[in-house]
């Protein structure tokens, strides 16, 4: 892999209802078209540690953006406190989500080397909002890292205004890899072979890999949750699978 931070900036494009909203941008190197990647961020927001997963996906071939889902209620703010504005407005609306995806895939699509194929990745809760990406829009591939509430309801309580998605699998637009950890209560094993069940179901494509000794978060190298072993194996699936699904056909 080559260093992606002199092809990373910040950028402004049109998200949900036309409004324009911040992304984080990182361009691959490569001298071909390639595909794109949408970064969706965890709910600790649009951090250090997201921006760097996207240059990790242009060092590895990639156009890949992350766009910052919390501008609105916080342009401007810390991650922290953006994330905390929007916990207390019952976190980001589904519709909203779609439609700042929908306006990343398009810019990713719109650059010179773009080859027109897409997918889209999310952590923590935005796992969860990658799936409803891909059951929203038209991908090529979708990575669910460990998103909960996709099957079960959240906890009386719980901040956030989420509701299962279960009802969308059968509009699931493309292929589906999850990254699960086998000591994570949301989504629990259990919530993960439900989903299993009902994708099969559905006849949608999709492959699920659980990790031992990893829980929640298990890919954040900057918090107690990462697990080095179990991000090791879930980067080599997520290149494996990209490369599947993302190369100029």
């Amino acid at each position: 892999m080559t260093d992606a931070t002199d092809r990373a900036q910040t950028v402004v494009f049109t998200g949900a209802g036309g409004e324009q909203i911040e992304g984080y941008l990182a361009t691959s190197a490569a001298p071909h078209e390639v595909g794109g990647v949408v970064v969706i961020h965890h709910m600790p927001g649009y951090d250090s540690s997201t921006k760097e997963i996207t240059r990790r996906f242009a060092a590895l071939g990639y156009n890949a953006i992350c766009p910052n889902l919390h501008f609105r209620e916080a342009p401007g703010a810390s991650p922290d406190d953006a994330a905390a504005a929007v916990r207390a407005a019952g976190g980001v609306p589904d519709d909203r989500l779609v439609g700042d995806v929908d306006g990343a895939a398009t810019h990713l699509r719109s650059l010179p080397n773009a080859n027109g194929r897409t997918a889209v990745i999310g952590y923590c809760s935005g796992g969860r909002q990658a799936f409803l990406a891909a059951c929203s829009l038209t991908l090529e591939a979708a990575v669910d890292c460990y998103g909960g509430y996709v099957v079960e309801e959240p906890p009386e309580g719980f901040p956030l205004a989420v509701r299962p998605l279960t009802h969308l699998a059968p509009r699931l637009s493309c292929p589906l890899l999850g990254l699960f950890g086998a000591e994570d209560s949301h989504p629990s094993p259990e919530h993960v072979a439900e989903l299993d069940r009902v994708l099969t179901s559905a006849g949608k494509d999709h492959e699920f890999h659980t990790f031992e000794n990893a829980g929640h978060g298990f890919f954040s190298t900057d918090r107690p949750s990462y697990a080095a072993a179990a991000a090791e194996q879930g980067w080599a699936l997520i290149e494996a699978f990209l490369l599947r699904h993302l190369a100029t056909r």
